[in-house]
C-alpha cells in the first residue's frame, strides 16, 4: 500500500476484538487480517460481514493499510454454498487477499475472483521449500510459514523459493505444528481446524514433573526485525485476533519502532500479555524446557496496570501517507488545489482571492497552512505554489481548501475497486463406489512388519524401506515423515529417489510439500490424513495434483464420510492410536536433552489419562490419543479402503490388531470410536 517502503517487511496486525481495527491502523500497521463469517480459524473473534466489512476495507485502504481476510477453516460439502457467498462478499469489498487452508476455498476463490490474492495459511503446515514451491505452483502469492521454524531454516527456504513469505514475529505459539492438531477435536468435539479450538493444551498436562507440559510461552522476535528484512521476508505477523486493542497497539508500535531504528520496551509487551515471559526457542533452534510457560495471576495483574497508558498509542491516525500539493491562486479565479499520493489525484476549488489591503499572500504562509495535515492519514512532502502578486485569501479559506482536498483524496483511496465477481459452479461430479472396501496397514517400523498377503497395501517409513528394500512390492507405499524441516529435505529427496530406483511406486504424503517431494522423485503420491480432506472438491483438487488415493480426515463423522464424492480411492483410519499433535518442542526433553528419556514417555491429563509420546528419531514427536481407535465392528461408510494405523504396538500386538480388523471382531480392551459417531463443531 502507499506509504510503505517495499524493502521493509510488512507489519501485519490481528483484528478481532472491538476497537482493534483502529488500534492496529493508528498504531502503524501496514496490513491487518480478520475473519469474515464462520469460515475462519478464530470463529470466536469479532467478524466482518456486510457493510461492516466494506467500511473496514475502505478505512484501511484510505490509511494505506492492506486487508487480508481469513477463510482458513476446513469446509464440508454442505457448506460450500456459504463459503462461495462469503468469498463473493470479500471480493466485492475490495479486500486484497484471503488466507486459505482448504483447497476447496482456493479453487472457489479462483473461480469467483482471480484478482483476489491467495495466501497459504499456517494451517497448511508449510515448513519447507517443497511446500512453498507447491503453493506457487497452485497460484498462491504468499506462504505463511510454520511458527516452529528457526531463522536459519527460514533463510534456507527464502533462498530456494520465489513467492512472498510471511512469518510470525510476536504472539502465542501452538504446541503442535498448525493444521495437524486434533487434541481439541478429540477431547472436546471442538475442532481447531474448524476455528473452534478450546485450547486444551493450556490445561495442566503433566510430563517429567512439569505441570503444564503442553503450554508454550508466547514468542517475541521483534528485536530481530532487521534479520527478517535482510533475509527477504515480506510480512511479519502478530498473532492475537482474540486479544485486546491494547495488545494489538502495543505489539504494532514495538515492531514499528524497531523498523524505524528506535528503542522499544519488551517489558511493556510482557506486561500487556505473556505466559511467564517470552521464548525465542524456535527462532534460535534451541528448543528446550525453558520454552514452556503458563499465564499466572501475576501476569494478569501486570496487564491491568499498563492498559490505560497504551491507549495513547492509538488515539488517532498517524500521518504516514506522503502527498504532494499544487496550489494556484490567481486574480478573479477560485483558488485551486491539486493533491496526489502518486496513485490518486484530486483537485478542488475554493474562494476567489481579493486584492490585499495590507499583507499579501506569500509562498511561506501558504505552505504553512497546507501542511497542517494532523488528524488525517496524510503528511505533505512538497508544495508547489503559483501565486499572483498582491492577493489575499483568509487562512480559513486555505484550511477549507486543504480539508476538502484531503477528504476527496481519502474517498478516492477508499473507493471499492471494480471487480468482476463470478458465480461458481458448485456441482460435484463423482462416480459411486462399487468395489468392496479393502484393508490396508500403516506400519510405524520394520519391527512391526507382517507381510500378510490379505493386506491390500501397506506403508512403511521411507528410512525403514531404505534399510529393508526386500519389503518393496507393488503393494508398498513409502511414508514420507509428516514433518520434514529444511535441513532434512535434501536427505529425504535422496532417499525417495533411491527407493524409486529400487522399485517403489507410491509415497504417502501428509502435506502439500510431501506431495511435491513424491512427484519430484517420480513416485505417485497417496494423500494421508494430514491433508485434512473434508469435502469432495478438495479430493478433486488433490487428484489434479497427481494424488492417486486419499485418506479422509478422521475429524469427519461417518455420515459425512458416506456423502463424499471421489473419483479416486478414498479411505479412513479404523483402528490404532490416533495422532493428536506433532511436537517439535518435546515436553519430555529436560535440561539434559534426551539423554534421560527411556523412549516411552507419556503426558498425563488432570483426570489421570495417559497420552503416549511417540519419538520420531529425535526430530519431532507425536502425541498419541490415550486410548486406541477401534471401528472394525461398526457399520462404516462404503469407502474404498480401511486402514489400521500402527504406532507403538509390538509386532505381536500389531498382528493381533490386524487379525481383529479383518474379522470385524469386537474390541477386547478400552477403546474409542473417535469422531465417527459424534457431532464435531
Amino acid at each position: 500500500m502507499n506509504g510503505r517502503n517495499p524493502e521493509n517487511p510488512e507489519i501485519l496486525a490481528p483484528v478481532g476484538a472491538e476497537g482493534s481495527l483502529e488500534a492496529a491502523v493508528y498504531a502503524g500497521a501496514d496490513a491487518v487480517y480478520f475473519g469474515a463469517g464462520a469460515c475462519n480459524a478464530r470463529r470466536n473473534a469479532g467478524q466482518f460481514t456486510g457493510e461492516r466489512l466494506i467500511e473496514a476495507v475502505r478505512f484501511c485502504h484510505a490509511h494505506g493499510v492492506a486487508v487480508h481476510v481469513t477463510v482458513n477453516t476446513l469446509v464440508r460439502d454442505e457448506e460450500r454454498r456459504e463459503v462461495a457467498d462469503t468469498l463473493k462478499e470479500i471480493a466485492a469489498s475490495g479486500a486484497d487477499a484471503i488466507i486459505v487452508q482448504d483447497m476447496t476455498v482456493a479453487r472457489l476463490a479462483r473461480k469467483i475472483c482471480p484478482e483476489l490474492q491467495l495466501h497459504g495459511s499456517t494451517q497448511m503446515a508449510v515448513h519447507n521449500a517443497s511446500g512453498v514451491k507447491m503453493l506457487e505452483e497452485l497460484g498462491f502469492t504468499r506462504a505463511v510459514l510454520a511458527r516452529e521454524l528457526s531463522i536459519d531454516e527460514i533463510r534456507t527456504i527464502r533462498e530456494q523459493t520465489n513467492i512472498e513469505l510471511e512469518c510470525f514475529i510476536h504472539g502465542a505459539l501452538c504446541m503442535s505444528a498448525s493444521g495437524i492438531c486434533y487434541l481439541s477435536a478429540m477431547l472436546g468435539e471442538r475442532s481447531g481446524n474448524r476455528g473452534m479450538c478450546a485450547q486444551p493444551c493450556r490445561l495442566p498436562f503433566v510430563c517429567n514433573g512439569s505441570s503444564y507440559a503442553l503450554s508454550l510461552k508466547d514468542m517475541s522476535h521483534i528485536a530481530h526485525y532487521p534479520v527478517y528484512r535482510e533475509i527477504g521476508v515480506s510480512s511479519l505477523k502478530i498473532e492475537g485476533r482474540l486479544k485486546s486493542p491494547e495488545y494489538v497497539a502495543a505489539a504494532v508500535d514495538a515492531v514499528r519502532r524497531v523498523r524505524d531504528g528506535e528503542p522499544y520496551s519488551e517489558q511493556m509487551l510482557r506486561d500487556v500479555f505473556s505466559r511467564g515471559g517470552f521464548t525465542e526457542g524456535y527462532y534460535t533452534g534451541k528448543r528446550n524446557h525453558t520454552m514452556f510457560g503458563v499465564r499466572t495471576q501475576e501476569d494478569a495483574k501486570r496487564s491491568q496496570a499498563v492498559l490505560s497508558g497504551i491507549r495513547e498509542l492509538y488515539r488517532g491516525p498517524k500521518s504516514t501517507v506522503p502527498v504532494s500539493m499544487r496550489i494556484r491562486i490567481a486574480a478573479d479565479r477560485p483558488a485551486a488545489l491539486t493533491v496526489t499520493d502518486g496513485t490518486h489525484t484530486v483537485s478542488v476549488t475554493g474562494e476567489t482571492p481579493e486584492i490585499a489591503l495590507h499583507t499579501a499572500l506569500n509562498v511561506s504562509s501558504v505552505e504553512k497552512n497546507l501542511k497542517k495535515t494532523g488528524g488525517t492519514p496524510f503528511f505533505c512532502e512538497s508544495v508547489s505554489c503559483e501565486l499572483d502578486d498582491g492577493l489575499m485569501l483568509p487562512a480559513s479559506a486555505l484550511n477549507a481548501l486543504r480539508r476538502n482536498a484531503l477528504d476527496a483524496l481519502y474517498e478516492a483511496r477508499a473507493a471499492i475497486p471494480d471487480r468482476r465477481v463470478k458465480e461458481p459452479d458448485l456441482s460435484i461430479a463423482a462416480e459411486p463406489r462399487k468395489a468392496e472396501p479393502k484393508l490396508c496397514v500403516r506400519f510405524a517400523s520394520f519391527g512391526q512388519f507382517s507381510p500378510d498377503p490379505k493386506i491390500a497395501w501397506f506403508s512403511l517409513p521411507i528410512d525403514a524401506l531404505l534399510a529393508h528394500p526386500e519389503c518393496i512390492t507393488d503393494r508398498t507405499v513409502g511414508e514420507i515423515p509428516i514433518l520434514v524441516y529444511p535441513d532434512e529435505e535434501p536427505r529425504v529427496a535422496k532417499t525417495l529417489r533411491a527407493l524409486k530406483e529400487n522399485g517403489l511406486q507410491y509415497a504417502l504424503a501428509e502435506n502439500i510439500g510431501a506431495i511435491r517431494m513424491a512427484r519430484e522423485a517420480g513416485l505417485v503420491p497417496v494423500g494421508g490424513y494430514g491433508l485434512n480432506v473434508t469435502n469432495s472438491d478438495a479430493i478433486e483438487a488433490y487428484h489434479q495434483m497427481g494424488v492417486a488415493a486419499l485418506f479422509a480426515s478422521f475429524e469427519l463423522s461417518a455420515p459425512k464420510l458416506r456423502d463424499l464424492g471421489s473419483d479416486i480411492p478414498l479411505g479412513m483410519i479404523v483402528a490404532g492410536r490416533l495422532p493428536l499433535m506433532q511436537l517439535r518442542s518435546c515436553p519430555a526433553r529436560t535440561d539434559k536433552g534426551c539423554a534421560a528419556c527411556d523412549g516411552r514417555p507419556v503426558v498425563t491429563d488432570r483426570k489421570g489419562a495417559s497420552f503416549p509420546l511417540y519419538c520420531r528419531e529425535r526430530r519431532y514427536s507425536t502425541l498419541l490419543n490415550s486410548v486406541p481407535l477401534y471401528l472394525c465392528d461398526k457399520q462404516l461408510p462404503p469407502l474404498d479402503f480401511y486402514a489400521v494405523y500402527l504406532t507403538t504396538e509390538t509386532q505381536e500386538e500389531a498382528v493381533s490388531l490386524i487379525r481383529a480388523a479383518f474379522a470385524g471382531d469386537p474390541p477386547q480392551s478400552p477403546h474409542t470410536t473417535g469422531l465417527a459417531f459424534r457431532k464435531l463443531l
